[in-house]
């Protein structure tokens, strides 16, 4: 394809991309008004947000699968039209159950515009051309998770949270539009190929019991009880089934674990595993932290995210252009690591009297390692595997990075609550001994996520200075996982980006036949 075709056809693509992206970031700043609004609880607001990321995990390798099988411009539409269904359904949602399940819905069109669009660009062009199209990608990343955030409050702050939902719609139909114009791509048809749903549904059954056990253990029922046993030991067998069926049931595996005989790629899957943990894990609970310790509004917490984001945009936009030119990665891929560790460090030190400037610099520090990091793990991966695997393969490190997401969002979030929780209750108690005339205004669950300016100013100091503490506590839980993702990095063999969408050997094997 010539450079204008390809930027033809990306242009839908990215659309298809900015909705997946749109979908997270828009709700961020609204999270604590809507569960407000519904009478959640911090449980609902970590549920909000795994629930999309589950689907997507789940569904991300099925998705690849699709890829290597079918007319990819009709699956990315089809994902387009899933999403649609979902926004719908939460926009009109009257209560966190409804939301919950829409947001899975949502999840399954994000987990396919998430794998289709990687392996769309991966067969269209070369892993040594791909950094040319990286800045494109980067700046169309940086857009959605600057503009969702800042969208997001504002629609919260004048038409109500409902349209952060309906915001995606029209984007998505353009998308659609502009696929069915722009992307013409051969249709391979392998009849050969089965997919695997009962390795895909024990493998997220498994995960999901996990993610229960994490999100609701010490507030439902205690640590040890029989009831923490029983989901811990259903989890692990579930898993252990998973990986039965995949290795000896399965006839076409949804992650051919034949992949990771790779060396890459195994080691590509576990950074991705630890970052997702990290990241997603910690970064999620920033809005949060803006608008119950700092005490800022939706759209004032949207313009904090531009901090990470403007950093992000730069060193993606930098390490894809300067590998492009040279065909060296790994450097970026270390100090990217590197970055990401003393950026999380750094806001491990946060609290409610951190002054806003000096957060915005740290996060600013781990949207410059993300920017060298995340694209470039992909194109590591995707160098090394064939054109025929490459579905299978660029969804793998996806449903990876998701999974940890997941985990992550919900082991940490549950570390907040309780934080938080405790926090509260300890420091309501102080209060109300030498002060009862406030009793009235602290009867609320302290689980619960309270709006703190309508709080007087005592009670709001407690609050305050909990969710403060709390946020820094998760990213000081996330760090080792962080440096876990380096030392994965650093045993990744560099090998230089081939100049063709096709390995040497599969080129070599057509030869005789041209």
């Amino acid at each position: 394809m010539t450079h204008r075709e390809v930027l033809e056809a990306l242009s839908g693509l990215l659309l298809a991309m900015f909705v997946a992206m749109l979908s997270s970031t828009i709700v961020s700043n609204a999270l604590p008004t809507i569960v407000d609004d519904l009478e959640g609880s911090q449980t609902g607001y970590t549920w909000v947000v795994v629930a999309t990321m589950l689907a997507m995990t789940a569904t991300t390798p099925i998705w690849g699968k699709f890829a290597d099988m079918f007319n990819k411009k009709t699956l990315v539409q089809s994902a387009l039209v899933i999403f649609s269904i979902g926004s719908l359904i939460a926009g009109f949602a009257p209560s966190m159950e409804v939301l919950i399940g829409a947001r899975v819905v949502q999840g399954l069109g994000v987990g396919g515009l998430t794998a289709l669009v990687q392996v769309v660009i991966a067969t269209m062009v070369s892993p040594r051309e791909r950094g040319r199209y990286s800045g494109y990608i980067g700046a169309v990343f940086a857009l959605a998770t600057v503009s969702g955030p800042l969208v997001g409050g504002v629609l919260v702050d004048t038409v109500g949270w409902r349209w952060c939902f309906f915001a995606g719609l029209p984007v998505a139909a353009l998308a659609f539009v502009v696929l069915q114009r722009t992307l013409h791509l051969p249709v391979v048809r392998r009849d050969d190929v089965s997919i695997d749903y009962l390795g895909a549904f024990l493998l997220v059954g498994g995960v999901s019991i996990l993610l229960i056990w994490m999100s609701l253990g010490g507030n439902n029922f205690d640590w040890i009880s029989w009831t923490s046993g029983l989901l811990v030991v259903a989890s692990v067998v579930v898993i252990a089934l998973a990986i039965h069926v995949e290795a000896n049931v399965a006839v076409d595996p949804v992650i051919p674990l034949s992949l990771f005989r790779e060396r890459t790629l195994t080691l590509a899957t576990i950074a991705s595993v630890l970052i997702g943990v990290a990241m997603f894990g910690s970064t999620v609970y920033l809005s949060l932290y803006f608008q119950r310790a700092k005490d800022m509004s939706p759209t004032e917490a949207g313009l904090m995210s531009i901090c990470m984001v403007g950093g992000l945009l730069v060193s993606s936009i930098v390490s894809g252009r300067i590998i492009s030119e040279t065909g060296v990665w790994k450097r970026w891929l270390v100090g990217g690591m590197v970055a990401v560790i003393a950026g999380i460090g750094l806001l491990a030190t946060i609290d409610a009297s951190t002054p806003l400037w000096r957060t915005g610099l740290f996060m600013a520090v781990l949207g410059l390692g993300l920017g060298a990091t995340m694209q470039n793990l992909v194109l590591a991966v995707q160098n090394t595997i064939a054109l025929s695997d490459m579905g299978a393969g660029s969804s793998v490190v996806a449903f990876f990075r998701s999974l940890g997401g997941s985990i992550g969002i919900a082991a940490l979030g549950a570390v907040l609550a309780h934080q938080v929780a405790d926090a509260v209750q300890s420091g309501l108690t102080r209060l109300l001994a030498t002060h009862p005339e406030y009793a009235s205004a602290v009867s609320h669950d302290t689980g619960s996520i309270p709006d703190v300016s309508d709080l007087p100013a005592p009670v709001r100091v407690i609050f305050e200075s909990a969710f403060g503490d709390a946020t820094g506590h998760i990213f000081l839980v996330a760090l080792p996982f962080a440096v876990g993702a380096l030392i994965a990095v650093l045993f990744i063999k560099e090998v230089p980006l081939r100049t063709s969408v096709k390995r040497e050997d599969e080129l070599a094997a057509e030869a005789p036949q041209a």
